[in-house]
């Protein structure tokens, strides 16, 4: 499990283009590290376009976002496609960066029990410490929240 204050765990995963993407290649930025269950779902779908909304405010603070999930990159390429996502998607088909950064669990629906991806986001800062991490994410205004806890670690960060 992760913890606030420190080092976030390497990883190196494709993107929706197949390009590998790995954290260490991102110091000097922050991360917005979301991972959501599964592309093309309502939930998983809003959460992609309110952060695409806010790409831009979140860029002017020097982040960048990233969506994590279990499914293949074809999969993600579609679904960024279909729903004009400017958000960068990676596909962590092994469940090995889900699993350490303890977004796998066990979930309930419908009275059954199953293990599957627990939507979840981690801020990780310009030197690759873990600031903030957003447990069972409801997807509505989750991203504004990011947001302002993102505008209010850079302006500690500056010393504003």
């Amino acid at each position: 499990m992760i913890e606030i204050g420190r080092e976030a765990p390497p990883f190196c995963l494709p993107n929706q283009d197949g390009v590998e993407i790995c954290l260490h290649d991102l110091r000097g930025k922050w991360v917005i590290l979301y991972f959501y269950p599964r592309d093309n779902t309502p939930g998983c779908t809003r959460e992609a376009q309110e952060f695409t909304e806010r790409l831009r405010d979140l860029e002017e603070l020097g982040a960048v976002v990233i969506g994590v999930s279990p499914q293949g990159c074809e999969s993600h390429r579609r679904f960024a496609e279909r729903h004009n996502l400017e958000v960068m998607l990676l596909c962590d088909e092994g469940r090995e960066v889900i699993k350490e950064y303890g977004a796998w669990g066990k979930k309930r629906s419908y009275g059954k029990e199953y293990e599957g991806v627990l939507r979840s986001t981690v801020l990780i800062d310009p030197e690759g410490k873990v600031r903030e991490v957003w447990r069972n994410v409801r997807v509505k205004g989750h991203v504004d929240r990011v947001y302002e806890k993102l505008k209010e670690k850079v302006k500690e960060e500056r010393g504003v």
